[in-house]
């Protein structure tokens, strides 16, 4: 009866499995999970529909960053709870630590402010630039500013990002 694999084989193959297991724990316990145990966690407000908000939440995932979606069909009031002055709206809103984050911020500016802690309420990409996190439509890319805000309303440029004019 040679249609049949023998004991010896099925051993092989079960132990060759064990071996694959153990190499992918090990790579899961020497790389982690991609989180960084040094950045904050981040609560993002968007709409329950909203593709490109999903795509920046995306980017802060493979980023390091932990992020809890909250999804709500209308963010206006979180953002108005939060302080985040109406000029400066986009379509999603997030918190890490005491700061807000309006729009399509890059994950490096969000690292960047949690490591300088400047005097700000939080920063924003107002609108939705083409090319910025989330919203990248092939190889266009529009200029965009990232602006710092304090709870007055004021804000400051805090970097330029895309294409310069």
């Amino acid at each position: 009866m040679s249609g049949f694999p023998s004991f010896g084989a099925h051993a092989k193959a079960f132990a060759f499995g064990i071996v694959l297991a153990l190499i992918g724990l090990g790579g899961y316990v020497y790389w982690g999970t991609g989180v960084s145990t040094d950045l904050p966690p981040v609560t993002v407000y968007k709409s329950p529909t909203c593709g490109c908000c999903a795509d920046w939440v995306t980017h802060l995932r493979e980023n390091g960053f932990s992020v809890t979606v909250k999804p709500r069909a209308n963010v206006a009031p979180m953002k108005q709870q939060l302080g985040v002055p109406k000029n400066l709206a986009a379509c999603h809103t997030a918190v890490v630590n005491d700061y807000v984050v309006e729009g399509h911020v890059p994950a490096s500016e969000i690292r960047r402010m949690l490591a300088n802690k400047p005097e700000f309420r939080g920063l924003s990409v107002p609108g939705m630039p083409v090319g910025s996190p989330g919203m990248e439509r092939g190889g266009r890319v529009e200029p965009y500013s990232v602006l710092g805000f304090t709870t007055a309303g004021k804000t400051t440029v805090v970097a330029q990002h895309g294409p310069s004019n």
